[in-house]
């Protein structure tokens, strides 16, 4: 155990070494909808994060090499017409940029404008921005944004997030002069869309999933599992809320190698110390990389609450949090029952144990390289 916790914190401070990461593949913004009955006004604060990956890797190799930060964000401007798609029913509407501006903390400002439906009674808003570029094999780029509705510009209709796997949809009503008729829609909306985010953050996340999965291939009982599961939870969910109240925040190049190296440090003391698999170091690892864990996961919703009023920024995060338990147990409750299935095929307890040893060690070991090869792209 020794031998562990000193490489516990040799890693530790390897971590807190490093120079540079990009965080969690989500670029956040926040979009302002109009609908107005000749036209749709868009306004969307696009992170410079998105900015730049965009005009990096996604720029055709014939596509001119802007030589100022204007046309930078020029041609941003028009890659967000090529990926950000309003339709009105079910035409998709025709977009132009109308201004662009640099907002405070590193966000640029689009106005968009959207023709070619009167009055419609249902908008549509999808996105595929970033999609194509991949952060890692098989873990792409994504773009979020939380979004309010207006129609006409002074009743508020809706507010919600927009993802690639989340599109908008909302009705529109108007009266016989045009003139719009809507109410203001309800919270559980909200809350659901926030629980599907935190589902999707998590199940896109592999990262934390491999995590999870090492906490539960070292619990020796279901009361093991309980414990652990909740300590790591309890961890995540104070940093994650810390975070996104801007109490606490850690830069993403401290925050993904620790992510990186709690997966590989858990799966190395299942292999070294199989028979050790519960006890307080074991639960304050899981609390202590919790808290690293809780940090990436604000990195899925820090922006994605900008601009939400404070009650709707708590339905935010406490719906989030249980979207990320919810995508939590998809792995927790199959794995530790296949686990559970897979020993009693034994009758014999020297037969279960070796069952269980042989599962664990082989789990953990992939697990760990697994590990590494994310710490390496961490570094990057």
């Amino acid at each position: 155990m020794k031998t562990i916790r000193r490489c516990f914190w040799l890693v530790a401070l390897w971590m807190g070494a490093t120079v540079s990461v990009v965080a969690h593949p989500v670029a956040q913004g926040a979009l302002e909808v109009r609908v107005l009955p000749e036209t749709i006004q868009v306004q969307a604060r696009v992170s410079g994060e998105q900015v730049f990956v965009a005009n990096t890797f996604s720029a055709s190799p014939d596509e001119p090499k802007p030589k100022t930060l204007a046309e930078v964000w020029e041609q941003h401007g028009q890659y967000l017409l090529r990926h950000l798609k309003v339709f009105a029913g079910d035409r998709r509407l025709t977009g132009r940029v109308v201004g662009v501006a640099a907002a405070q903390n590193d966000f640029v400002v689009y106005q968009l404008e959207f023709t070619g439906a009167r009055s419609p009674s249902r908008v549509r808003i999808e996105e595929d921005l970033l999609n194509e570029i991949e952060y890692a094999p098989g873990n792409p780029w994504e773009a979020a944004f939380v979004v309010r509705i207006q129609q006409s510009g002074r009743v508020a209709i809706e507010e919600g997030l927009l993802s690639r796997r989340q599109p908008l949809v909302f009705d529109c009503d108007w009266n016989a002069t045009g003139e719009p008729v809507a109410a203001p829609s309800g919270t559980g909306h909200l809350a659901g869309q926030y629980v599907r985010h935190g589902i999707d953050h998590i199940l896109s996340g592999y990262d934390h999933l491999l995590f999870v999965a090492a906490l539960v291939l070292g619990a020796a009982t279901f009361w093991d599992l309980v414990k652990v599961v909740t300590v790591f939870t309890l961890a995540h969910t104070v940093t994650l809320s810390l975070s996104v109240l801007n109490i606490l925040r850690l830069p993403s190049h401290v925050v993904e190698p620790m992510i990186a190296a709690s997966i590989v440090i858990v799966a190395v003391t299942n292999l070294l110390s199989p028979k050790h698999r519960s006890g307080w170091f074991r639960l304050s690892a899981a609390f202590f990389f919790g808290l690293f864990h809780g940090l990436g996961f604000a990195g899925g919703l820090l922006s994605a609450t900008d601009g939400l009023a404070g009650f709707s920024i708590g339905i935010a995060i406490a719906a989030f949090s249980v979207g990320v338990e919810l995508g939590h147990q998809v792995v927790v409750l199959p794995l530790f029952a296949g686990l559970k299935l897979a020993r009693a095929t034994r009758k014999d307890q020297a037969g279960r144990e070796r069952i269980s040893l042989s599962l664990l060690r082989g789990g953990s070991a992939l697990i760990a390289v697994a590990g590494l090869v994310y710490f390496v792209a961490a570094l990057r």
